[in-house]
């Protein structure tokens, strides 16, 4: 498993979902469960590591003015929910978050608490096992740490979209 086939499949169940978060998370225990092992361990391990990637202080801004404030939980949900959407989204959203203000937006699909568990517990269904990361989470989030009263600016068409 490389991470173009780990967005191959994602995108797949992002498109059979058709924004019913609960029918993504049925899908991607689906794929995963067509996964040999090792092959199911890399896509956890890929998973794992664009949650990290997207452990951001731009995303938590972006996350923030889009649910009217947003914790760690919540953010940890918000980045499993956008990794859900797709590669496309997902790296457009990492170099300017404002760009989610061009998304539709439901906020069950962006803030779902339980994609990254139905990855989870897809592959621990397949190896026999809960995995857990390889390193450990990042201390901080990446980039430039923005005050509330910043974010206005900093996310101009996402703060037009939710005042």
């Amino acid at each position: 498993m490389n991470e173009d086939e780990f967005w191959i499949i994602i995108r797949r169940v992002h498109e059979s979902a058709q924004g019913n978060m609960n029918e993504k998370c049925e899908a991607i225990k689906g794929e995963i469960s067509r996964l040999e092992p090792a092959e199911a361990e890399s896509f956890y391990f890929i998973f794992d590591a664009q949650v990290d990637r997207a452990y951001s202080w731009g995303l938590w801004g972006a996350a923030y003015v889009i649910h009217g404030g947003c914790g760690d939980d919540t953010f940890s949900d918000f980045r499993a929910s956008l990794i859900s959407r797709g590669q496309e989204t997902f790296e457009r959203a990492l170099s300017d978050p404002d760009c989610l203000a061009d998304e539709p937006f439901d906020e069950d699909a962006w803030f779902y608490e339980g994609f990254q568990y139905a990855v989870s517990e897809g592959v621990h269904a397949v190896v026999g096992k809960a995995l857990k990361s390889r390193k450990p989470f990042p201390k901080e989030p990446s980039g430039a740490e923005w005050d509330e009263d910043d974010l206005e600016a900093l996310y101009p068409r996402l703060h037009e979209k939710f005042p």
